[in-house]
């Protein structure tokens, strides 16, 4: 496995389970639609929350949350209407929320939840 899906694995494990101990359930992983990917589908109340994850060891190239980029944005609401149509929650609120794992070696050192990270707009 390479250091990059070693460090996605790491990540998206240590934000489920930051996200279940803030109260959220995880109603799904890895969603795949084509070239798009929900890293964690979870519930809190009635909202349904798309979670992007990016884990890094360092911010030489800029936050995590920054390659959340315009592009990314537009495949992850494209998967996240297909998964609300496919699994009847298209009558649920929704948001997209970003987590950030920062990684020393394959140890957790921080992470950031970034709530409402980005929202769907005309433009898509």
């Amino acid at each position: 496995m390479s250091k990059q899906k070693i460090f996605g694995k790491i990540g998206e494990d240590a934000a489920s389970k930051f996200l279940e101990a803030h109260g959220y359930k995880i109603i799904a992983r890895n969603f795949r639609i084509r070239s798009a990917e929900i890293d964690i589908t979870a519930q809190q109340g009635d909202v349904i929350i798309f979670v992007e994850v990016k884990a890094r060891s360092n911010i030489r190239h800029g936050l995590p949350v920054e390659a959340v980029n315009i592009r990314k944005q537009r495949k992850i609401i494209e998967a996240a209407s297909v998964f609300l149509q496919d699994e009847n929650f298209s009558d649920c609120a929704c948001r997209f929320d970003v987590v950030e794992v920062f990684l020393r070696g394959e140890l957790v050192e921080e992470i950031n939840h970034i709530e409402n990270a980005f929202e769907v707009t005309q433009e898509f």
